[in-house]
């Protein structure tokens, strides 16, 4: 028999998972090969009924509706064959959180999904006993709209195995909190809305149900203090909440969404920092291999930033420099007698590149004619330029080569640039490879080609991106000393534990030298 949400004490930990469901980690893009948890405060809890202020400055308050598991008997290095035997109930939970406020998080959620009542569990409890844990289902509705719906036989990681893993590490006491996972259609919901969730087991004698959870959204009016992370939010961060980009662009269209395209004049508004690309940032992004900064901005959302065709001149080169840009459009007589000739767009590009920079060609990809030779070429390298992209073809091919300046292009051509194209405009937004290329994008090329790093994410992606190459670099040693793969790459936990180890240990070399 059920019971309110009441009949347990406050828990000491509520742990929450942050990829569980496949649909949840088709929609992000990524899927994990191991539960990752983080925490949430006990003052985050609330019962249904609840009003849950949208923070004061904050645009992006998203609802996840979930299983929570509440443990019973204490868990303590049990196996995933006996993990849900500590299980004592069942209830709905949402687990609701700011996009605004996950810079100033770095994976910890403590600001973002930490705040008060940002926590709805109940409104009953549904008895483990009575259940079988691949037989519940979640929903989830807003505005009485149905948006989540989802069941526990498709977890990624199921019940027994969310607690084993935990319980390897810390005790689970009587009355902690796990939120499992939620599945797709998480959103964002604005003050006036409604929202309900609801856990049930429909083939089960009786049909168990939680009830409806509900919680509705008001507007929240303090303001946050000088004194700590205030609220930003970006593009990328509003598809990220909504979901998709139809699915921000629907909301925009009745009114629920600010626009793309706005987030420049809030960071303006807020007083943020231009970006710069350091001589720290540069070397960290040039000891980066361009396949794990691919990997790192595909987690974010960015799956067509690679500049597709394009190879180094000199194999071995690297290039790292903020993007200058020049667009060429089709050859046509008129138009080439008028722009073609003189101090053509082409001609002011190569002569104001600046120190450090890459120049970025918009050829669409038309290799049947050379874009830069080695005039313009040795006028780049004179100013200091980092390298060329081009998705055309190079002239001079040979003497391009020689004069040392870094160009990815894809290939030589004897053909002059009225062949197919007129140089038309510079420091515009292009078209390069298939990928959209800003003034001032963070380019980056190897052996296996040449990205474009948005400057916001330039740091983060660079960091993770040295983590990531110096566990891969762990993994070969490994294998040169004749490991197998098996397990080995990618790292089980058994492995994974053992680099952690092995790299802990030379951090703490580092330190004493």
């Amino acid at each position: 028999m059920s019971m309110t949400t009441d009949a347990i004490p406050t828990p000491g930990k509520i742990i929450a998972v942050h990829l569980n469901y496949p649909s949840r980690a088709a929609q992000r893009g990524r899927t994990p090969a191991m539960p990752s948890y983080f925490l949430k405060p006990s003052s985050s809890l609330a019962a249904t009924g609840h009003t849950l202020e949208r923070p004061a400055g904050t645009e992006l308050l998203a609802f996840e509706g979930e299983i929570a598991l509440v443990i019973g008997v204490p868990a303590r290095r049990v196996s995933p064959a006996d993990g849900w035997r500590h299980v004592a109930s069942v209830t709905a939970a949402d687990d609701f959180g700011v996009y605004d406020l996950r810079a100033a998080d770095k994976g910890s959620n403590v600001r973002s999904k930490g705040g008060d009542g940002f926590t709805p569990i109940g409104p009953a409890l549904i008895p483990a006993a009575d259940v079988a844990p691949d037989a519940l289902r979640v929903r989830t509705w807003v505005n009485g709209e149905l948006v989540q719906e989802d069941t526990s036989d498709t977890l990624l990681f199921p019940f027994g195995q969310l607690v084993a893993d935990l319980s390897q590490l810390m005790t689970l006491e009587t009355g902690d909190v796990i939120l499992t996972g939620t599945p797709a259609g998480s959103s964002v919901v604005v003050p006036g809305d409604v929202v309900e969730v609801e856990v049930d087991a429909p083939d089960a004698a009786g049909a168990p149900s939680t009830g409806r959870l509900v919680t509705r959204i008001t507007e929240g009016s303090q303001p946050f203090g000088d004194f700590g992370t205030k609220p930003a939010v970006d593009d990328l961060q509003r598809i990220e909440a909504w979901g998709s980009e139809a699915e921000h662009a629907a909301a925009v269209a009745v009114g629920r969404a600010t626009p793309l395209d706005a987030s420049g004049q809030q960071a303006a508004d807020a007083g943020a920092p231009a970006f710069e690309l350091t001589d720290e940032l540069r070397a960290r992004l040039s000891s980066a291999a361009v396949a794990t900064l691919s990997v790192a901005l595909r987690k974010r959302g960015y799956h067509d930033v690679f500049i597709e065709g394009v190879f180094a001149n000199h194999p071995g080169d690297r290039i790292v420099g903020r993007a200058r840009t020049l667009r060429f459009i089709p050859a046509r007589p008129d138009l080439f007698a008028e722009h073609g000739g003189g101090y053509n767009a082409q001609k002011r590009a190569f002569d104001t590149v600046g120190a450090g920079e890459v120049l970025v060609v918009d050829a669409r990809g038309e290799r049947g004619t050379g874009t830069v030779g080695d005039v313009l070429a040795l006028r780049a390298k004179v100013r200091g330029a980092a390298g060329i992209v081009t998705d055309g073809g190079v002239r001079d091919f040979d003497a391009v080569a020689e004069i040392g300046i870094p160009v990815f292009s894809q290939g030589p051509h004897p053909s002059v640039l009225g062949r197919r194209h007129v140089p038309w405009e510079t420091d515009v937004t292009i078209a390069c490879g298939g990928a959209a290329v800003q003034p001032g994008d963070v380019i980056v090329g190897d052996g296996d080609g040449v990205i474009v790093i948005p400057p916001h994410l330039a740091a983060e992606v660079a960091a993770e991106a040295a983590e990531q190459d110096a566990a891969d670099a762990w993994v070969a040693e490994r294998v040169a000393e004749g490991e197998p793969v098996d397990g080995l790459f990618p790292m089980n936990a058994e492995w994974r534990a053992r680099y952690e180890a092995a790299h802990r240990g030379q951090q703490g070399a580092a330190e004493e030298r």
